[in-house]
């Protein structure tokens, strides 16, 4: 039985390969050997030409957001513009809520 696969990406390539995870073992991007960043099974990777996408995706793996899938299948609201990122950035910083958490809240009040 095979098990199940998982993405990775690569942004500085702006790349995301499907492979089966094993735990603790580090991976390397095939393009230029950089370590590849665990990003979940409910991932959708943005077109490699669309920079805007990947920046905010980026900004999401850094601040430690993650596409697992729930049990309603999907990964929950996350962010899909740079607008989006930086009005929850200012709503973390004005009430102190965790950057990550604000990232991932569908809606600010």
């Amino acid at each position: 039985m095979s098990h199940a696969k998982t993405s990775f990406v690569c942004l500085p390539c702006r790349a995301s390969y499907k492979q089966p995870y094993v735990g603790g073992s580090e991976r390397r991007c095939p393009r230029c050997a950089g370590v590849l960043i665990h990003v979940g099974t409910a991932f959708a990777a943005p077109r490699r030409r669309d920079v805007a996408a990947w920046r905010v995706l980026s900004v999401l793996l850094h601040a430690g957001v993650r596409f697992p899938r729930s049990c309603c299948g999907g990964p929950g609201y996350r962010p899909r513009t740079l607008g989006e990122v930086k009005a929850r950035m200012v709503y973390a910083r004005r009430t102190g809520e965790p950057f990550a958490q604000a990232l991932v809240r569908p809606g600010l009040p």
